[in-house]
């Protein structure tokens, strides 16, 4: 006699959502998380290179940024005491690899649109420390379909608010086509550097039992263009954490009148 030890493929999926969902909380809750961010400083509103609570002077100089300070300000920078002038380039790696810091504290340079700045992440943030996780809702397949990517042939450009009050430049590749529950939607999406697609979306839940827009992750097309739309991994933006990001709002075409009761959908 034989046993049939075939798992059903919607528990497998279930299962799969469940470790993403545990990574996810993982990722955020993580000592350099976004919950670690305690500001974001545009240089150009600090003309004396004071920051808030920041140790040094901050000076832009083009897209970089000429930082001066004294041994007793405590500073290490490429992880050796500091002291004197150095000038530094954006940093493009993950921030506990940011070239500046202070004690645990990292201090990330940043560019955006020819804008320098400086994000002052610190492990003990009072947000970190509060954090008690993120209301998701559980998987269902409804809100898994297959999806057919088109790409536009060359990056269009859209102005956007973004969360932090000002109107930035979004990229966008093409528009990912599906259908939920018999009616056809597109994203307008943007490729991101491993050939994945990234959407910032927003519907009828939006504001009312979710935040007030999510980012929607999808797989890189393959040759024909297909890939899967899952709502169920629809995540918050780092601004749902932190007021100090910048988050680009959801761009013309890709705000629904559906309710996307998936994914994540406020903090606890």
């Amino acid at each position: 006699m034989t046993t049939d030890t075939a798992k059903d493929p919607a528990t497998d999926a279930s299962d799969d959502w469940k470790q993403w969902h545990e990574r996810r909380v993982a990722a955020v809750s993580a000592p350099y998380g976004p919950l670690g961010l305690v500001g974001t400083y545009w240089l150009e509103d600090f003309p004396d290179g004071r920051l808030p609570d920041t140790p040094g002077t901050w000076v832009a100089e083009g897209d970089a940024v000429v930082l001066t300070a004294g041994g007793s300000d405590g500073l290490t920078v490429d992880g050796k005491p500091f002291s004197g002038r150095t000038r530094l380039g954006a940093d493009t790696g993950p921030v506990d690899a940011a070239r500046v810091a202070h004690g645990g504290r990292r201090l990330v340079v940043l560019v955006r649109e020819g804008v320098v700045g400086v994000r002052h992440y610190d492990p003990d943030s009072a947000t970190r420390r509060r954090f008690s996780g993120i209301d998701a809702t559980p998987y269902d397949a409804r809100w898994s379909v297959p999806g057919r990517f088109t790409p536009y042939g060359e990056e269009r450009t859209v102005r956007v608010p973004n969360a932090d009050g000002r109107e930035r430049g979004l990229g966008l590749g093409g528009e990912l086509a599906f259908v939920l529950d018999g009616r056809r939607h597109t994203l307008r999406v943007s490729v991101q550097g491993d050939g994945s697609l990234w959407a910032v979306f927003a519907d009828a839940t939006s504001g009312v039992s979710s935040y007030r827009f999510r980012f929607l992750y999808s797989g890189a097309p393959d040759a024909d263009g297909r890939t899967t739309v899952d709502f169920n991994r629809a995540v918050l933006p780092p601004c749902a954490f932190v007021d100090a990001f910048l988050c680009p709002f959801p761009p013309p075409g890709n705000t629904y009148d559906v309710a996307v009761e998936a994914g994540e959908r406020n903090l606890v």
